[in-house]
């Protein structure tokens, strides 16, 4: 059923011709698109063709782009499963250059891990395959499996575009919508990766806390990352940690945009003996005389100012 599924998936992609979006720039270059969708339809056949072969898990490298931040999440029961049932579903693995590991995981990396734990090989599909072929079926196959959170999916794409893929195919194979996919990248551009990986793939959690925290974070009065990462609490699920960062942020939010209170003035007293009047604000002190006649206080107050504060100084010892 499974092979089906991603058999159909890559079938798919391999005969339709996408049409790029006209403000995308890469629109320009429409012949790149189905080349490298195609080609999955050629992979699909080959590996549906051949058995699945056990491998030892020691010859096999992981793969420079992961799609999971956390392989080890519910392994548990994957490695509980496989020990009473056996594997399933075969990993796919090509073959990879230079020294160490002969292979380098494609896809089924928590499968690898698995069969790791448990001390045996496990039964995968081989092919030679490019960097971008790979990228392409790991894709397809884990949007098949709906494995990956938001945070995960806005993180591959970056990864997907930084390789050099462009966001026709980027949308293509990750089953998204133009709108979708650049919400998925400005998050995962925007929010520091140190945040997002000390958050966690926060499974339970959709794009709406993702995208509010995106807008904090990008705001004027929000904190350096190092800062942010300080407001992340150290226990409690992803969701629950991204959910306290938000609120976090938009205390500081508040703070920032509603000004502090104005200390109200103090009241207006009158001098003796003369129509003086003074008012202190904070730090200030305004002194006024009603007539002109009386600017000479004004003169007198300036030129023995140094004597009131040192009377004013006695006073306090």
């Amino acid at each position: 059923m499974k092979r089906d599924l991603l058999a159909k998936s890559l079938a798919q992609m391999g005969t339709k011709t996408p049409e790029a979006p006209r403000a995308e720039p890469e629109a320009s270059a429409p012949e790149s698109v189905p080349r490298s969708l195609k080609s999955m339809s050629d992979v699909l056949s080959q590996v549906s063709a051949q058995s699945a072969q056990d491998v030892d898990v020691a010859e096999i490298a992981d793969s420079d782009i992961a799609d999971r931040f956390d392989i080890t999440d519910g392994l548990d029961d994957l490695i509980e499963s496989i020990r009473t049932s056996g594997q399933q579903l075969p990993a796919l693995l090509r073959y990879r250059r230079g020294a160490g590991p002969r292979y380098e995981v494609v896809y089924g990396r928590r499968r690898i891990a698995a069969c790791r734990a448990l001390g045996i090989k496990v039964k995968a599909y081989i092919k030679e395959m490019d960097q971008r072929e790979a990228l392409v079926s790991q894709a397809l196959e884990n949007s098949a499996r709906l494995e990956r959170s938001f945070i995960e999916q806005a993180v591959f794409a970056v990864k997907l575009e930084e390789q050099g893929f462009s966001r026709v195919e980027i949308g293509e194979v990750l089953a998204v919508d133009k709108g979708t996919l650049s919400k998925l990248i400005g998050v995962a551009r925007d929010v520091p990766d140190t945040v997002v990986y000390r958050i966690g793939a926060a499974h339970d959690a959709g794009r709406r806390p993702w995208l509010e925290l995106r807008r904090l974070v990008k705001l004027d009065s929000a904190p350096r990352a190092i800062e942010i990462e300080e407001l992340i609490p150290a226990t409690g699920t992803p969701a629950e940690k991204l959910t306290q960062l938000i609120k976090a942020l938009q205390r500081i939010e508040l703070r920032g945009t509603v000004p502090p209170p104005t200390p109200a003035p103090a009241p207006t007293r009158k001098g003796s003996g003369a129509p003086v009047l003074a008012k202190a604000r904070g730090k200030k002190l305004t002194i006024e005389v009603a007539a002109a006649d009386e600017q000479g206080f004004i003169s007198f107050v300036e030129e023995n100012l140094d004597r009131l504060y040192a009377d004013w100084k006695k006073r306090g010892q």
